[in-house]
């Protein structure tokens, strides 16, 4: 095994037995839902960098799989959405990280009268070799764990998770991404790579992973500020500016153009007609925006009509797209 998988282990292990509240940096506001309290260790055990739980994802009782499973907080709040025995995996390779999950969930059955352990399934298993079945999952999810992952060993992972999901199944996925170059050194560091900080990939590359895997619909639905790395704490000449992404990437079928991705562009008809139909599916109504998939946006612009405005991506995609 690669050696900065163990060393990746290690920090986790670390971070399992002494709680490192500054190990991540999420900037997404922690879900606040009636009759939902979670612990303060599963708050200081937050190693995420933004959020995988989205209530639109979680209608009708899925069966939810998350991996890599920290202080168990996104654990917990998946399990309020299912209230059901056994109804979240969680699988993670690091057993300190599961004993301290174990613990963590005693606390949360005292603080929620709702809550029981056993709504959580947890298993050692490894992402690049998920200890469960094929098509069995409507929800899979993960947190600033596969930025950590190189090339090979992160197409395995999303090979794995591809695997798992049922038709039209989600992957839920935050990341770092960074268009800065980065030096070879940084990218190096084993270290700086298990830290969720020198892993991280272009957007654009991020997103031809996830699609050439086999997904037919991504959805970007947020990017934030993360980090910088400066010249005074790393080595680099430099400063490199790291965002946060939350992704959703959908077992749908490939369309035969290619896959849909939202980045949050909408266009708007403002012609002198009721409605603008572009032969492909697609239809807008005059002065109703209509969220489009870059697909859908460059083909539109290609028409080179005057009254149609796409605008650029925002990179916050809440759903109702053309797709």
């Amino acid at each position: 095994m690669d050696t900065y998988i163990e060393t990746t282990k290690d920090v986790y292990r670390e971070a399992a037995l002494t709680p490192d509240v500054g190990l991540c940096c999420t900037t997404t506001p922690i879900w606040q839902l009636p009759g939902l309290d979670i612990p303060k260790i599963m708050l200081e055990m937050n190693y995420g960098c933004g959020s995988t739980v989205n209530p639109r994802d979680l209608a009708n009782d899925p069966n939810i799989l998350y991996v890599g499973v920290g202080g168990g907080m996104e654990l917990l709040q998946f399990a309020y959405f299912s209230r059901q025995k056994g109804g979240v995996i969680g699988v993670d390779v690091v057993d300190e990280m599961l004993d301290a999950s174990r613990k963590n969930f005693v606390e949360a059955e005292k603080l929620n009268s709702w809550f029981k352990s056993d709504f959580v399934d947890l298993k050692k298993g490894d992402a690049l070799n998920l200890p469960v079945e094929d098509n069995s999952i409507d929800v899979a999810a993960q947190n600033c764990l596969f930025n950590i992952f190189k090339i090979d060993d992160l197409k395995k992972a999303l090979a794995e998770m591809y695997r798992v999901l049922k038709p039209h199944g989600r992957l839920v996925l935050s990341d770092p991404v960074c268009e800065d170059e980065m030096s070879d050194e940084l990218r190096n560091d084993e270290r700086l790579r298990a830290l969720c900080l020198t892993g991280s990939l272009p957007l654009k590359q991020y997103i031809d992973i996830i699609t050439e895997v086999g997904f037919g619909t991504v959805e970007i639905r947020a990017k934030r500020p993360y980090r910088i790395l400066s010249p005074n704490q790393y080595h680099t000449d430099k400063n490199i500016f790291i965002e946060s992404v939350e992704v959703c990437a959908i077992k749908d079928p490939m369309p035969e153009d290619g896959p849909c991705v939202f980045t949050g562009k909408t266009a708007i008809y403002y012609g002198n007609e009721d409605f603008f139909d572009d032969g492909k599916g697609h239809t807008l109504l005059q002065n109703q925006p209509l969220a489009v998939c870059d697909k859908t946006a460059g083909a539109i612009t290609d028409l080179g009509k005057e009254d149609i405005h796409i605008t650029d991506s925002t990179f916050f995609y809440d759903g109702g797209g053309c797709c």
